[in-house]
């Protein structure tokens, strides 16, 4: 389109748009705008938070812009009591509009302390800055801002089809919620994903200030509810005006209450029979201590679930999608209205900055779509921690709060200890750490094995043996990490015999030779690392060997010298991959003494700890997953048939171990594809195995099938480990994009996991445990600096670094 703003028709504000039909219909309309710059005519579908605050925004960039809000609903209509915005949500409003942030200001509640209350048992946590107001009071003030910029509001008025919208606007802005017609009515476009969990809540209001953050965990006969509460409105203190803030207004004492549950607990508790007023009335008896007593109050209240919005795109042509319209996180960590707010931000901040609109709504969605994607996984783990809290019913209150304050993985042990270090230490007394002593630093104890610290060094495949023989480069590899303090080394996975081989380079322990170099590796960490154990992983590749090294091209078959494949069925594992042969009875007999007889010469070799690998698509996980198992035998069908083989084979391997020393198994604890293990599953596998004597079983996922969709994020395989624990009640050791000392301690202080293993991190760094340690102060026998490198075991100073500058900061008059 021509870049000619004055060129542009414009259709006559008095003009009277077509209703929004109740079929979409295919509307044309003349007018159109006629150029892609900077937008001038702009539609807002939705007036909350992130629509009016987008407009107002965009009316002070620009007073000629002529800007349309659009609410189907009256200006004081609201749905929700109390509004949670964070310090920096506040620090980006004041710097775009003073004017917004000052009428804010005068009527935020702030309160540091988060109270938990679990058994009967208070524990409070300080430090934590909140600041709330009421919902009705922030559209107020946002409607204000708007009408005195000029912005055109349409309570009462349903927004014009969107294509009507799209037609006669250079920008249409979104911003209808969670339930977005705007969105549904170009669903191809945006592809929307909307995930309905297995909570229901309702969210309600009492008459009076909560003096903290509360949530409070009530166990009854039909299950957990939960209460989340937290103050939104206190009285004025007109009794001293020279401390009241200037602007305040009397106001009375409110909270937001919202009463949450499974929907099994619902309704085993009758809640689907009775009408709002009669649930209203019971979530106020069974809280009655958290409230005092008083009773609550509704607002076109209702039970519902919560539903996660995921959008593929958040633009189509001259229409955005804005704040819950676009995505949603979960209310327990507070963020819908301030993700709002701050897509407003951005987007006002990138309609300046880009020459044309096309470019500027790429950059909107640029900018906000990792920090949204961010907040979302956080939120679902807040959201998966409240729908799985009987899991924690046999915690201590104590280790209880830390828990839930940490569930969401942004608030760690690290800056809970600057937030609250009296809380934070508490937990540690009671968890067993020595005074200054993080929790990573205690000890733990594999039946005759104790590890002087949890931190384990994940077993990493170096495709650099020669015939199966590790050599220098192993030595080193190994010998480098066990001298940087982890308590606990696995070697990369060791195979039983040449075909079970994933590449030429992978090592082996099917010969003397090659138990011999073992045996060199392991006297080395013995010698020069002492306090550091070192653990054998073996498996067989099963449908996955005779591949090229990663580096030259993960997953693909070799070029000559392939040697033939043998799985639980003959599937291959991507379309260019040989297809492998079932294996026969008499197969799997010989594939089971190859592991016996490779476990024996791990035992002589010195080894520590053995790890049967039973994850990852490898041969031991071919026979667990549904996808890869299609056998009709006694080996497949039912989990009970899929684990025989794993277990025959667990079985003949402990029988030759040594009693006292320690076996794990890993597992991958799902497919991250439709039809395969499911968390479920990977419980039974884990009792299974505990049941036959697996001493903690090493939690990992995926890499079974090759077209998995793996939730890829921080620590984001560390729930199924964390379920695993506290149902099969076995040890643990969580893996998976764990990469901070404070993601360590956080995990195992919450009672999330016993041991954490990291792989990239010590690739990174081979030295990391002992980094931990320097970083953190401490100095103890968890840890050892070896002699000659005693001298750099204080961390170097690097300097002074600056802040980083605000993102936005919008000129002009107010």
């Amino acid at each position: 389109m021509p870049a000619d703003r004055t060129a542009r028709p414009r259709a006559r504000d008095t003009a009277d748009p077509p209703a929004r039909p109740a079929a979409r219909p295919a509307p044309a309309h003349p007018r159109a705008p006629a150029h892609r710059g900077h937008p001038h005519r702009i539609a807002v579908i939705g007036g909350g938070p992130g629509g009016l605050y987008a407009a107002a925004l965009l009316k002070r960039l620009d007073p000629t812009r002529d800007i349309t809000v659009w609410e189907r609903n009256a200006p004081d209509d609201t749905f929700g009591f109390g509004v949670v915005l964070s310090d920096e949500t506040l620090g980006g409003i004041e710097h775009a509009d003073p004017v917004v942030y000052e009428a804010l200001r005068a009527d935020l509640v702030r309160w540091d302390d988060i109270d938990v209350v679990h058994r009967g048992t208070r524990h409070t946590s300080g430090g934590h800055g909140f600041a709330a107001l009421g919902r009705r009071r922030l559209l107020q003030i946002l409607q204000d801002r708007c009408r005195a910029l000029g912005v055109r509001l349409r309570f009462g008025t349903e927004a014009p089809y969107p294509d009507w919208l799209r037609q006669t606007n250079d920008l249409v802005i979104a911003a209808d919620g969670v339930h977005s017609a705007t969105r549904e009515a170009y669903a191809a476009v945006f592809r929307p994903a909307i995930e309905t969990h297995r909570c229901r809540y309702i969210w309600l209001a009492a008459d009076f200030a909560f003096e903290a953050f509360r949530f409070e965990i009530l166990e009854t006969e039909h299950g957990f509810m939960q209460l989340h509460g937290y103050p939104y409105s206190r009285p004025s203190p007109d009794h001293h005006p020279s401390t009241r803030t200037p602007g305040a207004r009397n106001r009375p004492d409110a909270s937001t209450v919202i009463v949450e549950m499974r929907e099994e607990v619902w309704r085993a508790a009758g809640f689907g029979e009775r009408d709002t007023a009669e649930s209203v009335e019971r979530c106020a008896k069974l809280f009655s201590d958290a409230l005092g007593g008083r009773p609550l109050r509704s607002n076109n209240s209702t039970w519902t679930t919560f539903r996660t919005v995921v959008n593929e795109r958040w633009s189509h042509g001259n229409l955005v999608l804005l704040g819950d319209a676009a995505h949603t996180a979960h209310f327990s960590i507070g963020s819908g209205t301030k993700l709002a707010v701050e897509d407003a931000l951005a987007l006002a901040a990138c309609l300046e900055e880009q020459p044309d609109l096309d470019r500027a709504l790429a950059a909107y969605e640029e900018e906000r779509r990792p920090v949204v994607a961010s907040t979302q996984r956080a939120a679902r783990a807040s959201l998966e921690w409240f729908e799985n809290i009987g899991l924690y019913r046999r915690q201590p209150p104590r280790q209880f709060a830390f828990n839930l304050l940490t569930r969401s993985r942004r608030v760690t042990h690290d800056n809970l200890r600057l937030r609250d270090a009296h809380f934070t230490s508490a937990v540690e007394r009671e968890f067993g750490c020595p005074p200054g002593t993080p929790p990573m630093f205690t000890p733990f104890r594999l039946r005759g094995l104790t590890l002087r610290n949890r931190v384990v060094v994940s077993p990493m495949d170096m495709y650099s043996a020669t015939d199966g023989v590790p050599g220098d480069f192993h030595l080193v590899h190994l010998g480098a990490r066990a001298l940087g303090g982890a308590g606990l080394v696995m070697t990369e996975m060791v195979c039983v015999s040449p075909e079970g081989r994933i590449t030429p380079g992978c090592a082996g322990l099917w010969n003397a030779r090659q138990a011999e170099a073992w045996r060199r590796v392991v006297t080395f960490v013995h010698d020069r690392a002492p306090g550091t154990a070192i653990g054998v992983q073996l498996g067989h590749s099963g449908r996955k060997g005779s591949t090229k090294r990663m580096w030259e091209g993960i997953d693909e078959p070799l070029d000559d010298g392939n040697w033939p494949l043998v799985a639980a069925s003959p599937l291959p594992h991507t379309p260019a991959s040989p297809t492998p042969r079932a294996l026969s009875r008499a197969q799997l007999t010989d594939i089971r003494e190859q592991f016996t007889a490779a476990a024996g010469r791990a035992a002589r070799s010195g080894f520590d700890l053995l790890e049967l690998h039973c994850a990852h698509g490898y041969l031991l996980s071919g026979f667990l997953s549904p996808l890869t198992n299609r056998r009709t035998d006694r080996y497949g069908g039912p989990l009970d048939r899929r684990l025989r083989y794993p277990l025959e084979v667990f079985d003949a391997v402990r029988a030759v171990w040594p009693e006292e020393r320690p076996m794990t198994v890993r597992i991958s604890a799902t497919d991250w594809a439709r039809g395969g293990t499911t968390a479920d599953e990977a419980v039974e596998i884990a009792r299974a195995f505990a049941a036959h004597g697996a001493d903690a079983v090493d939690v990992s996922t995926g890499q079974v099938v090759a077209d998995e969709r793996p939730a890829y994020g921080r620590s984001y395989q560390t729930p199924y480990a964390d379920r695993i624990r506290h149902e099969a009640r076995i040890p643990v050791i969580a893996v998976g994009a764990i990469s901070s000392w404070d993601d360590v301690n956080s995990l195992i202080l919450a009672g999330r996991t016993d041991l954490c293993a990291l792989g990239r991190p010590h690739l990174y760094d081979p030295h990391w445990t002992l980094h931990a340690a320097a970083e953190q102060g401490y100095e103890g026998p968890a840890v050892t600096w070896p002699d000659p490198y005693r001298a750099g075991s204080r961390r170097p100073n690097t300097g002074r670094t600056d802040a980083p500058r605000p993102r936005l900061t919008l000129g002009g008059a107010p």
